[in-house]
C-alpha cells in the first residue's frame, strides 16, 4: 500500500479549501501523505449559465476521467454537483460530516431579502433558487450570475447587484460567514439535494483505498444525502422543474429517524408540489424514492403547464 495519495480537486478557492480539509482528515486519521492535484473542469472554463453547458456533471466529469486514467487516486466534489446515475468504475467511498446545508443572502447595507426594495437585483445561477425567490412574492429582479464566491460578493460590493444568494457551506469553508446578511429558513428556500456535503470518490477496483476512505464517513450525513438524491433521481425521470430537498437524522422515541422535505416548482415559482416524509435512516433511498413518487402522482411532472398552485405540508 502506497502512503502517498494524489487527491484531485478543482482549482477554485472553495474547491481547494474543501479538498484541503479532506486531505487533513486523511493525514490525521490514516497517517497518509496527501498531494492536491488541480484538475480543470468544463464548468471552470465556461462563462455560460450552467443550464446551457449541461448543468449537472460539468464540475465532475474531468475529475472522474483523471481517476479512471490513473492521474489521481481520489477526488473530492461538492456532493450536490454529482449526477444521480452511478458512474462505471467509480465508488462514492465516503461522505464526511456535512456542513449546514442552508442558503444565505449577501446583500448591500446588511439587508435581508424582506428588507430589499421592490425591484432589487438579486443574482443567482441556480434555477432552484430562482423559482423559490419568485415564489416568495417579494417583487425581486432575479438575474443570472456566474463566478466564484469572491466574484459574486464583489458584484454586490460594487453595486452591480443588490444581493446574491449562496450556499452557507461555501462561506463557512472559506471563513467568510461574516459576509452573510441573512441565513434563509428552509421553509423559504429548500437547498439543493446534497448541498453542504462533500463526496470522496475513488476507483471501484481500489478496494484497499475505498476501505481506508470509509474512515471519513458520517452515517447521518450519508443517510440524509441518499434520501435527497433519491428524490432528485426519481423526479429527474419525470420532472424538469427546479427541485429542492432537505433531510436530517433526528432522535426519535424508538431510535434514529430520517425526516425529509422536498419541493418541485415551476420555473417562475407560481406552481409547486411540496411534501414531506419520515422513515428509517437505513432505508434512506427508499424514503426519498417513495416521496418523489408521491410528488409525481400529485402533478410534479406537469408543473410548467399546471393550471393551479399546489402546496402540501
Amino acid at each position: 500500500m502506497t502512503t502517498h495519495l494524489r487527491l484531485g480537486t478543482r482549482a477554485s478557492a472553495l474547491a481547494t479549501a474543501q479538498s484541503a480539509a479532506v486531505a487533513d482528515l486523511l493525514r490525521q486519521r490514516l497517517g497518509r501523505d496527501v498531494e492536491l492535484v488541480e484538475i480543470t473542469t468544463e464548468g471552470d472554463t465556461s462563462s455560460a449559465p450552467l443550464a446551457q453547458i449541461g448543468g449537472t456533471g460539468v464540475f465532475v466529469s474531468a475529475l472522474r476521467e483523471a481517476l479512471l486514467d490513473g492521474r489521481i487516486d481520489l477526488a473530492v466534489h461538492s456532493l450536490k454537483d454529482l449526477p444521480t446515475a452511478p458512474p462505471d468504475g467509480i465508488t462514492l467511498a465516503a461522505v464526511p460530516p456535512r456542513e449546514d446545508p442552508r442558503d444565505v443572502v449577501v446583500a448591500r447595507d446588511g439587508l435581508t431579502l424582506g428588507e430589499l426594495p421592490n425591484g432589487s437585483r438579486i443574482g443567482t445561477g441556480s434555477p432552484r433558487r430562482v423559482s423559490q425567490l419568485h415564489a416568495l412574492g417579494l417583487g425581486l429582479d432575479v438575474t443570472d450570475v456566474r463566478g466564484n464566491v469572491d466574484t459574486r460578493i464583489g458584484k454586490v460590493r460594487t453595486g452591480e447587484y443588490d444581493a446574491v444568494v449562496l450556499a452557507r457551506a461555501g462561506l463557512a469553508r472559506l471563513a467568510r460567514l461574516d459576509d452573510a446578511t441573512e441565513v434563509l429558513d428552509p421553509l423559504q428556500m429548500l437547498p439543493a439535494p446534497g448541498q453542504g456535503a462533500l463526496a470522496v470518490e475513488c476507483c471501484s477496483d481500489d478496494l484497499g483505498l475505498a476501505a481506508d476512505l470509509a474512515a471519513l464517513e458520517d452515517s447521518s450525513s450519508r443517510a440524509a444525502v441518499d434520501a435527497e438524491r433519491a428524490v432528485l433521481a426519481t423526479l429527474e425521470g419525470g420532472c424538469s422543474a427546479p427541485i429542492g430537498a432537505l433531510a436530517e437524522v433526528v432522535e426519535g422515541d424508538d431510535g434514529d429517524e430520517l425526516w425529509l422535505r422536498a419541493v418541485a416548482l415551476s420555473h417562475d415559482g407560481t406552481l409547486s408540489v411540496r411534501m414531506s416524509a419520515s422513515g428509517d435512516p437505513a432505508d434512506a433511498a427508499g424514503v426519498g424514492t417513495r416521496l418523489a413518487g408521491e410528488m409525481l402522482a400529485d402533478g410534479a411532472a406537469e408543473l410548467t403547464a399546471a393550471p393551479m398552485k399546489r402546496r402540501h405540508a
